[in-house]
C-alpha cells in the first residue's frame, strides 16, 4: 500500500497528539503533517498545488481555531480546488455537536464527512479504504 499523506489542521495539541497515535496504531503507512491554524495550511497548499507528492490524501480539519478557522479555511480551499492536481478527501473533525455546523458542513461539496472528535482507529481505516 502506498503511503497516505494526512494533514491535521487543529490548534488543540492534545487532539493532534492522540490523533497521530490513533493513526499510527492502524499500521497504515502514513506521513502526518500538522498545522496549528487554517492560514498555515492554506499557504502550504497554495505553494504546492502542482506538486501532488507534497499534497495530502486526507485533511482532518477542526472548525474552531485562531487566526483562520475551519470555515474560513474551507472558503479559501474551495476556491483553490481547481488548481490542485490531486483528489483530496477532507473531513471536518470537531467537538461541536451543533446541528447547524453539521448541516453547514454537509452543504460544502469539498467536505467528505463531519466527524465528532475523537478519531477512532476503525473510522480512520474506513476513511482510507473508501
Amino acid at each position: 500500500m502506498k503511503p497516505v499523506n494526512v494533514f491535521i489542521i487543529d490548534d488543540d495539541k492534545l487532539f493532534v497528539f492522540l490523533t497521530k497515535k490513533t493513526i499510527n496504531s492502524t499500521n497504515i503507512v502514513t506521513n502526518i503533517t500538522e498545522f496549528g491554524d487554517g492560514e498555515e495550511a492554506i499557504k502550504y497548499l497554495r505553494q504546492n498545488t502542482r506538486n501532488s507528492e507534497m499534497l495530502p490524501d486526507v485533511i482532518l480539519l477542526d472548525i474552531s481555531m485562531p487566526i483562520m478557522d475551519g470555515w474560513e479555511f474551507l472558503e479559501e480551499y474551495t476556491a483553490l480546488i481547481p488548481a490542485i492536481e490531486k483528489n483530496i478527501k477532507l473531513y471536518i473533525f470537531s467537538s461541536s455537536i451543533s446541528p447547524h455546523d453539521i448541516e453547514r458542513a454537509k452543504n460544502i461539496n469539498a467536505v467528505s464527512d463531519f466527524i465528532i472528535k475523537p478519531l477512532l482507529k476503525e473510522k480512520f481505516i474506513e476513511m482510507i479504504e473508501n
